[in-house]
């Protein structure tokens, strides 16, 4: 009978085929992406009130478009340094104790952002509780490829993604609600703020970590101390550039101008088509149900495609999503329909299409990059990039919306720019394959000496 440690000694080591099927079932990982999806949906939640709620802060507060752009712009750029910086935290310490840690101050700091009497003071607060946040994401993406192997990780990808708009749409129409009342906004804050705390509860209860590289097949068999002798440098972060793929789709974060439509869509169904608050955030329903179908749906023809095409349906599939939503987004933005119904349509087949990126650019990050840096690469991906990216299309977006429109701005961000995303993407269709074998080169070496250590 084959043993699962290589420490066993005289035992023979497990078949590629035992190995791959160990793969393939890490314990807890169903229960530990349902944890973690609790903990991405209070970090999108929070980035959904302060936008769904916009306008009845800002007559509240007497604020206007620039502010909303600071607002988004600052809680994005402060992850810069600390997404990194948790990460690192929980490389020296342990990645549940971070996500309990952040996930409570959190709570603390959306609770006192609902005593804001001024946009310092709301800003300050907003700011803290995206800082401490911020540290899920990345260490969820991390954990997540510990939890799964490369053939399941867009299918558990889309799921937890998918979950996590679903709850998000059915939240947002309701925070909306609160619109109604002149401190509604505050109330939202202080839930938000409760709902963290409870959050970082149930990590506390539920959540085990299954330790890095335990979904990989050339490492199963290894225990947690053989798998984790590797730690993260300065310098071997810093070699995550050198990785062609990993930069493009760095490049491609960037240029992903349909974040834009989360931050300034109600605004522009508000103050540019005219609907009330209430009812402009009727489109948030569909646009997270588009979003759960894009992301689970498009987890799962991830890895159809994997089957058919595996060395570059992953990135076929990426440049049509950006292509997609461009073509929706046209249609959606830039013509009058006076109905919010047509609108909330459009909406949807935006969330489609923008639910399509998870399920496969979260796989092709983890295909790329060996497990124990993969942790710093979402860091990098998520809390730098894609909070550069925020922070340039949210202050640039609230200062020229004031100038021309938000509807020209529109165009140019959510159109012009994401068409060239898609054709950015082509050059992955040469690079991913040689960087997915460089990957698997070096996690067959590190088998090779751990069995020449073996006794």
């Amino acid at each position: 009978m084959s043993t699962t440690h290589t420490s066993s000694g005289g035992a023979h080591p497990p078949t590629s085929e035992l190995r791959a099927q160990q793969a393939a079932r890490v314990p807890h990982r169903w229960r530990n992406l349902i944890t973690l999806t609790g903990i991405t949906v209070v970090d999108s939640t929070e980035a959904g009130l302060t936008t769904t709620l916009f306008p009845t802060i800002a007559r509240a507060l007497g604020l206007d478009n620039g502010h909303l752009g600071i607002l988004a712009a600052v809680g994005k750029v402060i992850a810069v340094p600390f997404g990194p910086a948790w990460v690192w935290l929980a490389s020296r310490t342990s990645r549940r104790f971070v996500l309990v840690m952040t996930t409570v101050l959190a709570g603390v700091f959306g609770i006192a952002a609902g005593f804001a009497q001024d946009f310092t003071v709301l800003l300050i607060f907003n700011t803290c509780m995206a800082a401490a946040l911020i540290g899920g994401q990345p260490i969820a993406n991390a954990v997540i490829s510990d939890s799964f192997d490369d053939k399941s990780r867009g299918k558990a990808v889309g799921m937890f993604y998918g979950v996590m708009a679903l709850l998000s749409s059915v939240l947002g129409p309701l925070i909306a609600q609160l619109s109604n009342f002149s401190d509604g906004w505050r109330w939202g804050m202080w839930i938000i703020g409760a709902v963290c705390l409870v959050a970082s509860a149930l990590v506390f209860i539920f959540f085990k970590d299954p330790g890095i590289g335990a979904s990989e097949t050339q490492l199963v068999d290894m225990s947690a101390e053989q798998r984790d002798t590797v730690r993260p440098t300065i310098r071997s972060v810093l070699s995550l550039f050198a990785i062609r793929s990993f930069s493009i789709m760095l490049l491609s974060r960037l240029l992903s101008g349909h974040l834009l439509i989360a931050v300034f869509g109600l605004q522009f169904l508000v103050t540019e088509r005219g609907f009330s608050n209430a009812v402009a955030s009727i489109v948030l329903l569909p646009f997270g149900i588009g979003y759960f179908f894009g992301t689970f749906g498009g987890g799962f023809t991830t890895s159809w495609l994997d089957r058919v095409f595996p060395a570059r349906g992953r990135v076929a599939f990426l440049q049509i999503a950006q292509i997609l939503f461009a073509l929706v987004a046209y249609f959606g933005t830039q013509f009058d329909y006076g109905n919010i119904g047509v609108y909330a349509i459009f909406w949807g087949l935006m969330g489609l299409a923008q639910g399509l990126n998870p399920g496969v650019n979260r796989p092709i990050v983890m295909a790329v990059t060996l497990p124990e840096l993969r942790g710093q690469a979402f860091a990098i991906f998520i809390t730098i990039f894609e909070a550069i990216g925020w922070a340039i299309f949210t202050l640039s977006a609230g200062i020229l919306a004031d100038v021309f429109s938000i509807q020209t701005v529109f165009l140019w961000v959510l159109v012009i720019l994401m068409v060239v995303n898609g054709l950015v993407i082509t050059a992955l269709y040469a690079t991913y394959p040689k960087d997915v074998r460089n990957v698997d080169d070096a996690l067959d070496a590190r088998r090779g000496a751990a069995a020449l250590e073996r006794p």
